[in-house]
């Protein structure tokens, strides 16, 4: 049975409405031990006949036979997984790969072996033999034609295919290389199917024992020179063969070959790995950036709690609407077994308008504004701190993101005071967390905290209005002078009040020279509600009112600079502490309706807490949720959905962006993966090899984006400039970066496939 055989064959090429026959009716045996010399003139069909027995052109006439079976039914993965077994092709423009050296092309035919050992003693002998032992770590771009052509055989040989095929290999080599490369054939291929295509018949007359001449695309004649020679062990070696191909289509195989292909790949290319390198770099920085603006993209999927949720908490108030007093809260906690409570916690859930402003500087104060912190006491942070925690009630400790230890200190303070919603604390110690998604917290003493309630409750979430009547006891003198700035301060007498006013300066100095005495009367008035967190606002508008006679006021005043309000053409009233904190008491006594228990855990919460509700009482736990409204639920959803488009959006704006940078830089691969295709290397293997090399160029985005964590983790700067991203955010970066590696190699794999072989091939159509 002949190895090959060729019935009624013919091949037809259509092109702009042409057709065009490159072989016809050619009728064809070959038999294993044959130096077969296929001549003719150019253009009369001996490279299309070669590339139809090699299966990298289809045939459209007649039957292809190999080994006796029939090949007319092959699809590209046949004929892909026919020249791995069968076929060695040699070509005239040398086809070597010539970013690889001598001996990766070699052993780039030796991916059938697993052990590496084996794998690289098998490639030196092979390449020792063709005499290219000096040059074994020379790339193809630096060797001569005649050690290209060298090179090209050990690999042919490296495959051991049955079947050889030379597409005239001595074309563009001078008489001496051509002779030596003829007797090398030769020599190689003696229990071998070689068929040579050649110009020049004469140059291997002595070596050739058949003579196929080919003329307009037919066989004209068809000479035996002599009878070929066949050894018993060479007639073993097609089911040796299958028994390769059989392990070589093993999918662990293919892609451990992959990525032996794939990591040769990427070093063999310096210049052009770099560049790659760093437009996936780039690519990496884009997606962590993009990730970054999108990650409040989960928080549009969030809870909504109706509370700030602290462990334990339980929220109370009673179904009347009638305010609880101490007495009664006491009692409640004991009852009920709570550890602590907090008669007004509006702080706990209403930190929105708190504001801390940190003076800079010796005598002008700018100011560092815009922390909005969550106020609390009873808190620890740890013992790794700066300073100390607060023990007085004009003491704060502050717990800030790193990016504002520049500010504070690193190693001490280098703030010591802090207008907290335009009370001057002093600051005591600072702890820094790198998580900048947390809210910042002031943390007070028990009575600093409820000093800081009232001063939200009273002052800076109410509407004040301050009649201050100045008058003389004669009555000479009556005169109201507005004032719109109220200030709690530390730094005046308990139970007093100043005033800085110029209107009232010039007045009291007017009275003293007309030897009169000035009497003031201030009356301070508050809009508020009737709270509780179920009813807040639902109720009309209520004004407490309060009268400070003379007796209330102070001439030593605080120093005013400091104070963000601060102008010499604007009026002032300055509270103590003490004063405000009592003047608050009594509107909240009157219509603060909600209280905070805390217990052991949120398990005690909810059993405590179902006692409540069937004790009579209103009572949550501060980890309860509810459904908001349908629009927010859209809004939620759209702004979820657009954040994530987004971020998905850029991934494929990065890749076509990436694509259109590395299209021309990767042009020179079409050839390679082209040859490597003529070698029956499968397609899998081939594009396992692709991705894999694109994947190892994320290698450098990858430790950039792992180094940007790092110094957001680490560094105050980068901790302000990028949003602190959670394990599962870094989880996207990383897939984001898979994803564009897909898309990017995807459309570089579509163009380097989308040609046959022999169109892609330099050397493969005449």
């Amino acid at each position: 049975m002949s190895k090959l055989l060729l019935k009624d064959v013919g091949k037809i090429y259509v092109s702009d409405g042409n057709v065009t026959v490159g072989i016809r009716g050619v009728n064809l045996a070959f038999d294993q031990g044959e130096f077969v010399a296929v001549t003719g003139k150019s253009g009369s069909g001996k490279s299309t006949l070669l590339n139809v027995i090699s299966g990298m052109d289809s045939y459209e006439e007649g039957e292809l036979y190999i080994d006796g079976q029939p090949t007319s039914h092959y699809v590209q993965s046949d004929f892909e997984a026919y020249r791995e077994k069968y076929i060695s092709f040699i070509f005239q423009d040398y086809n070597i790969i010539e970013s690889f050296t001598v001996l990766q092309n070699v052993e780039l035919a030796l991916m059938g072996i697993e052990n590496r050992k084996e794998r690289r003693k098998k490639a030196l002998e092979l390449i020792e033999r063709v005499g290219l032992t000096s040059h074994i770590n020379h790339k193809g771009s630096k060797l001569s034609g005649g050690q290209k052509q060298r090179t090209v055989i050990a690999r042919a040989l490296a495959k051991d295919s049955p079947i050889i095929l030379a597409d005239e290999p001595t074309g563009n080599l001078d008489s001496k290389t051509s002779e030596e490369i003829i007797e090398l054939l030769r020599e190689v291929s003696r229990d071998k199917l070689l068929i040579m295509v050649t110009h020049n018949f004469e140059e291997v007359r002595k070596y050739a024992t058949r003579h196929v001449r080919i003329f307009d695309g037919v066989v004209e004649s068809d000479t035996l020179i002599s009878a070929p020679t066949v050894t018993e062990e060479i007639c073993d070696e097609p089911k040796t063969e299958e028994t390769k191909i059989s392990k070589r289509s093993n999918l662990k195989k293919r892609i451990a070959d992959g990525f032996l292909l794939g990591k040769t790949m990427f070093l063999a290319k310096p210049k052009l790995t770099v560049f790659l390198c760093l437009l996936m770099l780039i690519g990496a920085l884009g997606i962590f950036l993009s990730t970054s603006l999108a990650s409040d993209a989960s928080d549009a999927f969030e809870p909504s709690y109706m509370f700030t949720p602290i462990e334990g908490r339980v929220v109370l108030t009673t179904r009347n609407g009638s305010v609880l007093s101490e007495d009664e809260v006491k009692k409640i906690k004991d009852e009920y077994g709570a550890l602590d409570y907090l008669r007004y916690d509006i702080l706990l859930d209403h930190y929105d308008h708190n504001y801390l402003y940190v003076p800079i500087g010796d005598s002008d104060y700018s100011y560092y504004e815009y922390i909005t912190p969550m106020y609390t006491y009873r808190e620890h942070f740890g013992d790794d701190i700066i300073g100390r925690y607060p023990e007085k009630v004009n003491e704060v400790f502050l717990y800030l993101p790193i990016s504002y230890r520049d500010l504070f200190g690193k190693d001490s303070l280098a703030i010591d005071t802090a207008l907290i919603n335009d009370v001057s604390f002093t600051v005591t110690g600072v702890k820094y967390y790198i998580d900048n998604n947390l809210t910042p917290k002031c943390l007070f003493t028990e009575e600093g905290f409820k000093v800081a309630t009232a001063v939200y409750y009273l002052v800076s979430a109410a509407s004040n209005s301050i009649s201050f009547t100045v008058y003389t006891d004669d009555g000479s003198i009556t005169e109201m002078i507005p004032i719109y700035t109220v200030i709690p301060s530390f730094e005046i007498e308990d139970g007093k009040i100043g005033i800085s006013c110029a209107r009232y300066e010039k007045l009291k100095r007017d009275a003293e020279s007309a030897g009169l005495t000035l009497e003031c009367n201030l009356n301070l008035s508050s809009v508020y509600y009737d709270y509780n967190l179920y009813y807040y606002g639902s109720e009309s508008s209520k004004v407490f009112s309060k009268d400070f006679t003379a007796d209330r006021f102070t001439e030593e005043l605080p120093d005013l600079s400091k104070y963000r309000w601060y102008s010499d053409n604007v009026e002032m009233m300055i509270i103590s502490d003490e004063l405000l904190l009592q003047t608050a008491t009594e509107v909240l006594d009157k219509s603060y309706k909600q209280v905070s228990l805390f217990f052991e855990n949120d398990e005690a919460a909810h059993e405590a807490a179902e006692r409540l509700k069937a004790a009579g009482y209103i009572a949550v736990t501060s980890d309860t949720t509810y459904q908001p409204g349908p629009e927010t639920v859209l809004l939620n959803l759209f702004t979820g959905v657009l954040l994530l488009g987004f971020w998905f959006l850029s991934i494929l704006f990065l890749s076509f962006f990436l694509n259109l940078c590395s299209s021309r830089a990767l042009e020179s691969q079409r050839d390679e993966v082209a040859i490597m295709r003529s070698m029956g290397i499968k397609a899998d293997t081939i594009k396992i090899g692709v991705y894999l090399r694109m994947l190892l160029t994320l290698i450098p985005g990858g430790v950039v984006v792992i180094l940007l964590g790092v110094l957001i983790f680490t560094s105050p700067s980068f901790n302000a400039m990028f949003t602190y991203l959670y394990p599962w955010q870094y989880v996207m970066v990383f897939l984001g970066m898979l994803l564009l590696t897909f898309f990017t190699t995807r459309k570089q794999i579509r163009n380097l496939f989308g040609q046959s072989v022999k169109k892609t091939l330099r050397g493969g159509v005449r």
